[in-house]
């Protein structure tokens, strides 16, 4: 059954923890989570501060712990000021299913933005993307390009389909919102940089693409680039684990 929920007020929420003697825990800016009956009203971070690793080969379980938990999911993207605003649970009947997912709006910690805005994801794969993000994306950009990410261009999340896009057969990761495609970034200095156009080079551009699919599997289950079929050849595919095997093309 879809769980409904309505927005705490601003004014309700101060008045409630003035009541209370004050917050158990401060992220400005950073987003008020929606309640229903049997969900909290606000994270708690457990201290762990996963964004904010460096990725090991510890991180994809570490994502694992933390998405199977999803008050303890949605701290960890609070305590980092990534904003995530839930929705309901969707279940259409026909394989396309969501349970904890949410919009990830803007993420405090970077100057990197999403477009599309507002990808639907998972609360895991929120995670994941987050940590993707900052430790993954941005670093690798700033070393081989010297210059800031401004724009991650995403070609999908959320999506009701089957894997690639096939009129028959089993359904995407897409439809259980834990997956991402990414197609590229774009620089403060300008420059835009994307599977399609770098990846068979032989410079900087496919350096970059080729360090952000490497590390990528160490944070997603399932990653698949250019080099795994025609269907990737403008995008990496970033899937979160949901089972044991993990693929990494």
């Amino acid at each position: 059954m879809m769980r409904v929920w309505r927005p705490l007020t601003t004014l309700a929420v101060l008045a409630l923890l003035a009541a209370c003697g004050g917050p158990r825990y401060a992220v400005q800016p950073g987003p008020v989570q929606p309640t229903w009956p049997g969900r909290p009203a606000g994270p708690s971070s457990g201290g762990e501060g996963l964004i904010n690793q460096r990725v090991d080969d510890r991180t994809m379980d570490r994502i694992t712990e933390a998405g199977g938990d999803y008050d303890r999911c949605y701290g960890q993207l609070a305590a980092a000021r990534v904003e995530f605003s839930p929705m309901p649970d969707r279940d259409d009947g026909t394989g396309c299913a969501y349970v904890d997912a949410g919009l990830v709006t803007v993420d405090w910690g970077t100057v990197a933005r999403l477009s599309p805005e507002r990808p639907l994801l998972s609360c895991p794969a929120a995670l994941a993307m987050s940590i993707w993000r900052r430790q993954v994306v941005e670093p690798a950009a700033r070393e081989i390009f010297g210059s800031d990410v401004v724009q991650i261009d995403l070609m999908g999340a959320y999506s009701c389909r089957n894997v690639n896009g096939a009129a028959t057969g089993r359904r995407s990761a897409h439809a259980r919102a834990n997956a991402l495609d990414f197609g590229g970034v774009r620089l403060r200095n300008g420059r835009r940089i994307t599977v399609l156009d770098g990846w068979s080079g032989g410079g900087d551009e496919a350096r970059f693409l080729r360090r952000v699919r490497d590390e990528s599997c160490r944070i997603y289950g399932t990653v698949l680039s250019p080099d795994y079929n025609a269907a990737h050849a403008n995008h990496l595919h970033l899937e979160i684990r949901e089972a044991t095997w993990t693929m990494c093309r």
